[in-house]
């Protein structure tokens, strides 16, 4: 993965993610191996992985009608 926040110490670094973690708060993050720094916990939106994705998101009523919004599109064509 690669850090790409433009304001991060490490920015265009490749790092090894350790594993993935969910935080109470702050959603998921990366534990990567920074070489000598150590571990660090970066969000996805700092990393070449990108941001919150559909994906990410909870299974909720929503969710599920914005699926079908879509389907119906793509039965369109």
């Amino acid at each position: 993965m690669v850090v790409t926040h433009p304001f991060h110490p490490l920015v265009g670094q490749r790092l090894t993610v350790m594993y993935e973690r969910r935080l109470a708060g702050t959603g998921r993050v990366f534990v990567c191996d920074a070489g000598e720094r150590g571990t660090l916990a970066l969000p996805p939106d700092f990393t070449d992985r990108g941001g919150d994705s559909v994906g990410c998101r909870p299974l909720d009523l929503r969710v599920l009608a914005e699926l079908a919004v879509m389907l119906r599109a793509v039965e369109g064509r």
